[in-house]
Order: C-alpha cells, then structure tokens, then sequence
C-alpha cells in the first residue's frame, strides 16, 4: 500500500480569507493526499507545532497579508529548531518575484503565485515529496513491539 503524502494547508497572521486555502486543500484531498486544514489566523509556533504533532511531510501556507517576508522565516526557523527541518515548507498568495527568490534562498521549496492552477500543486508534490517518514514508521514499530 502506497504512503499518502501529508499536507498541513495554513492561514497564519491577520489575513481573514481562506477560500484559497480551502479550494487547495479539497483539491489536494480529493487528489489521494491527507490534509490538515489548521484554519485562521495560525501563529508560525502553532502552525509548526501541529506539523510535527500531524506527522506532516508538508507545510503548505496561505498568506495574502502582506507577512510573508516574517513568515516564512520564523516557521524555517521553528522547524530547524524543533529538529523538524525535513519538513518541506511551500506556500502561495501574493508574494512579489524578488521576495520570492528571496524566500527560496532562505529555505522555501516552492512558492505558487494568485490563481495558480490546483493541478500545478498536486503535480509539483507528487513529483518532489517523498511520503512517509522514520518518526511514522518507528512508531508503528513501537506500538506493535510485543504484539
């Protein structure tokens, strides 16, 4: 049975529209992948906290606000410091081209700008994210110990 990949699909900051974030993470459910949706105005620390609580092999963040330069920076950050950098962070939303340059040199793996087609994302990490890491499978290991 293949691993589904997992997506954690986040709205952080101030920003109060989500559809976008809601059409990406239906697309990406109904295209086989797991999704947590996080909802609003997420702070970097829970967004990061739920991803490696979820088990998550990416970060996917919605940010329309303007923030994305603070961002994106702190959520590398926490991953880095919670040992959790494996975890593939993307993102989407009005990102002008210099700060997106900007961002992929900081960490970011892919950035996708306004309208971007959902069959553009499902492709992209169907074709860069390998799903299913140790801490998943170490743990069902540790639970059947015994069995």
């Amino acid at each position: 049975m293949d691993k589904k990949i997992r997506v954690l699909v986040a709205k952080p900051g101030l920003d109060g529209h989500d559809r976008g974030a809601k059409v990406v993470a239906a697309a990406l459910r109904d295209a086989g992948m797991e999704v947590i949706y996080t909802g609003l105005h997420q702070s970097p620390e829970s967004i990061v906290e739920a991803a490696i609580q979820e088990d998550v092999d990416v970060i996917g963040l919605s940010i329309l606000s303007g923030a994305h330069m603070t961002i994106f920076p702190k959520v590398l950050s926490l991953l880095k410091k919670k040992n959790a950098q494996k975890i593939i962070v993307i993102g989407g939303g009005i990102i002008p081209a210099d700060d997106m340059k900007k961002l992929k040199k900081k960490g970011v793996k892919k950035l996708f700008g306004p309208g971007a087609p959902t069959t553009e994302i499902i492709t992209w990490l169907k074709e860069n994210v390998k799903p299913g890491k140790k801490k998943r499978a170490q743990t069902r290991k540790k639970n059947n110990k015994g069995l």
